[in-house]
């Protein structure tokens, strides 16, 4: 591994307890945006020389806090310093610093900035661009992927967000039981996002995005352990912990994608299975079903199964039916009809998502399964058509090239591709 490969894991994994804390110091979002950044720049010219300090999360807060500092004694001239209280007062001394880290200031700053960015005076959508972008330091371009937007109008969104949260005055402090219930959907929503941003690497990206999957369940923990007894949290983290159990069989050895229904079942984490399981078991206790605990269900149904055939794809199909209805989605629908194909055939999956080819003509996915169909039902011309705009569409290396072996089995693919 490259110094910029570690360097880059250290400072995606330290990113969201340095810039919380940060902003708990400065309380401002850009000024502790920009003190992490500064921070980060100083990390990829020290760290190389001198090795990773012996907690980076501690190292970047107090090289950004410094940086802030300094900045905020530059303009002096121009504005006046904030007032004294409006600092923390930190110690320059990074052992001092890990050992905050390791109590209660670490989750308190996590969840002050969590719910800073999903802060009910911002649109829902507004909430969840700002968090991935300052929590987790998510590329405008991967976030706007996300949301199937342009760039620019997610760099537009998120620049509106944060001046929304500048005027807003929002307090920095973590808020009431109360409160937190309202805005428990929208981190959850974001978490979610987060990990689906690591699980959706590919191969080559694999090792420098998987932090973010773990970073997703643990702070999905961290939320169960404020709502013990709400079963959404506990659906979410069944559902980020069912997901997770399959990565290590999602690639082969050339890093080619291995669709769920060929990957090695005896490769699946069975540890974080179970716990999955038993997660889900208990939220549907509590008979107050909602989304997260929809799709668990669904990806519980496929850890159950020993073999691709035993799936059961009729129940499948059931249960997405049933997420269209409570949170309707083209996404939704198209990953219905994937169990529709599965448990009807090919041509009532085609007329189930022939409708949203409007909503979804930048979605790799759907023109990807749009071929599936059509290969299946022998509509060749229109399947190759298909299969090249999801290539055109593919957002890694391994996606394309599973488009291209289908394809390939088209037949007179290769001849045309070589002339």
């Amino acid at each position: 591994m490259s110094d910029l490969d570690w360097i880059e894991q250290a400072l995606t994994g330290a990113r969201p307890v340095a810039v919380a804390a940060l902003l708990r110091y400065f309380r401002d979002l850009d000024t502790a945006e920009e003190a992490f950044q500064e921070a980060c720049l100083r990390a990829l010219s020290n760290w190389p020389k001198n090795g990773p300090p012996r907690d980076t999360a501690a190292w970047l807060i107090m090289v950004g806090r410094n940086a802030g500092v300094d900045a905020a004694r530059k303009r002096s001239r121009l504005e006046a310093l904030p007032d004294e209280e409006k600092l923390s007062d930190l110690e320059d001394a990074e052992g001092a610093l890990a050992e905050r880290l390791d109590g209660s200031q670490y989750r308190d700053d996590i969840l002050r900035l969590l719910f800073i960015c999903c802060h009910p005076d911002l649109p829902r959508t507004g909430q969840i661009a700002l968090a991935l972008r300052i929590v987790s330091g998510l590329s405008v371009a991967r976030i706007a992927s996300a949301f199937l937007v342009g760039e620019s109008a997610m760099e537009q969104r998120i620049t509106r967000a944060k001046g929304r949260v500048a005027k807003a005055d929002v307090p920095f402090e973590a808020p009431g039981p109360a409160e937190r219930s309202e805005r428990l959907s929208a981190v959850a929503a974001m978490l979610y996002l987060v990990f689906n941003e690591g699980y959706s690497a590919g191969f080559d990206q694999t090792e420098a995005r998987a932090p973010l999957c773990d970073e997703a369940i643990r702070l999905t923990r961290l939320l169960l352990r404020i709502f013990p007894t709400e079963p959404e949290i506990m659906g979410l983290l069944a559902l980020m912990l069912l997901q997770h159990s399959r990565t290590a069989a999602r690639f082969d050895a050339e890093g080619a994608l291995v669709l769920l229904e060929d990957q090695d079942r005896t490769a699946w984490d069975r540890p974080m299975i179970g716990e999955g399981l038993a997660l889900l078991d208990k939220a549907m206790r509590h008979n107050r079903p909602g989304p997260y605990q929809i799709q668990a269900a669904v990806a519980a149904l496929h850890a159950r199964a020993r073999t691709a055939t035993e799936t059961d794809w009729p129940q499948i199909d059931h249960l997405y039916a049933s997420l269209e209805l409570m949170q309707p989605s083209p996404v939704v629908t198209l990953n219905r009809a994937v169990a529709v194909f599965k448990a009807r055939g090919a041509g009532d999956a085609l007329a189930l998502i022939e409708p949203l080819e409007k909503d979804l003509a930048g979605y790799f996915y759907f023109h990807g399964a749009r071929g599936a169909f059509l290969k299946d039902l022998g509509r060749r011309e229109e399947a190759r058509e298909s299969f090249d705009r999801a290539i055109a569409l593919a957002g890694t290396a391994a996606e394309a090239a599973y488009i291209r072996t289908q394809l390939d089995g088209l037949g007179g693919y290769g001849k045309r591709a070589a002339s």
